[in-house]
């Protein structure tokens, strides 16, 4: 592999480039994108192993644009979705100009972050190490020697303490990035935040107010697949299935008398009406799939897609248009070409909810 490290350059150097940023489940990395771009493109859960794709976080200053990629904790995979989350990260590694190396600084040093080391170990682009979560250190000088323990792991890496919650310690952490990306033109316009599409949002945010109400009960058997997409001038319609392993699993889902997947679809509609600047009807529907995570058809339903940038400044805000794989669903037959129904009153956009099993 060439040595692709850069120098670090003068602060009024334009600068651009890609960002990978690495560590251990819930070691805070999609809430470090979120600040760094100044707004949200990535779901955020005290739940770990939250973020299962890459997500692309866009931030732009004046002195240059770090495109960060927010992958999944890294972690020995035991699922084929798993194995596929691990391949993200290595693929990442593999293309990115800086890596950021997220360790939890208010944890204990364990076996886990010794893999996230060794994995970065052949890593030849500048590798920035950050302690995140510094505000819950006690006391300050175990954060002193977590530092220097960082440090004699990668004599060659910058250390910088910082708080993505709180933002202590960011703007530090953003004039040390800039200076370890290559010189260059932004990749991308000022005012894209983010490579997603809308239907990526849409199924990351179900899956986000979902896992807020059942992170106990349903950590990590959960997966959201947006099945249609349909726009109707002032008014997206959209489907979607929330896969769960056991038939228990469903009933948690759907709660009594639907009221848990009425206030998951409640929720998920009002934050994306905010974010696509559209009226939105939701319709969700819950399936049991014992091997879901193992079952390629539904791995590919859940990738998100690239996002093509509209020239002609979009309407939706994000300044993206829609460019996304097919759908087939596992299991289900999706009908197509149905009459919509009137549109929804802030009242009923609880959105229709449906049950169903499959294989």
């Amino acid at each position: 592999m060439p040595d692709k490290t850069a120098a670090p350059g003068p602060p009024g150097a334009g600068r651009a480039g890609l960002v990978a940023l690495v560590g251990r489940p819930n070691a805070g990395k999609s809430t470090l994108v979120n600040a760094l771009v100044g707004d949200k493109v990535a779901i955020v859960s005290p739940t770990p192993q939250t973020t299962r794709n890459r997500v692309v976080g866009i931030m732009t200053v004046p002195r240059g644009q770090a495109v960060l990629l927010d992958l999944p904790g890294v972690h020995r995979p035991l699922h084929r979705m798993n194995t596929r989350m691990m391949q993200e990260v290595r693929s990442a590694l593999e293309e990115v100009d800086v890596v950021l190396h997220l360790v939890d600084a208010s944890q204990p040093w364990g076996a886990g972050e010794t893999f996230v080391a060794e994995l970065l170990e052949p890593v030849q682009v500048p590798v920035i190490a950050l302690l995140n979560k510094i505000d819950l250190v006690r006391p300050r000088t175990a954060l002193l020697e977590r530092m220097q323990h960082l440090q004699e792991l990668r004599p060659d890496a910058e250390v910088v303490p910082i708080s993505a919650l709180t933002g202590d310690g960011l703007e530090v952490l953003r004039d040390v990035l800039l200076r370890r990306l290559p010189e260059g033109e932004p990749l991308y316009p000022a005012d894209v935040t983010t490579t997603q599409t809308e239907r990526f949002f849409v199924a990351e945010s179900v899956r986000e107010k979902l896992l807020a109400r059942t992170r106990d009960e349903l950590p990590y058997t959960t997966g959201v697949v947006v099945d249609s997409f349909e726009d109707l001038d002032d008014l997206l319609r959209i489907g979607a299935v929330i896969f769960v392993e056991r038939s228990s699993q469903k009933g948690i889902v759907i709660g009594k008398g639907g009221q848990m997947i009425k206030a998951v679809g409640q929720a998920a509609r009002l934050e994306l009406e905010r974010l696509l600047n559209v009226r939105i009807y939701l319709d969700l529907r819950v399936k049991v799939h014992p091997r879901w995570r193992d079952d390629h058809r539904v791995l590919v339903q859940m990738d998100p897609g690239i996002a093509v940038l509209d020239s002609g400044d979009a309407e939706l805000g994000l300044g993206l248009q829609l460019s996304v794989p097919g759908s087939v669903a596992s299991g289900d037959e999706v009908a197509s070409g149905d009459e919509p129904g009137p549109e929804p009153s802030e009242e009923l956009a609880a959105d229709s909810v449906d049950d169903e099993e499959c294989d």
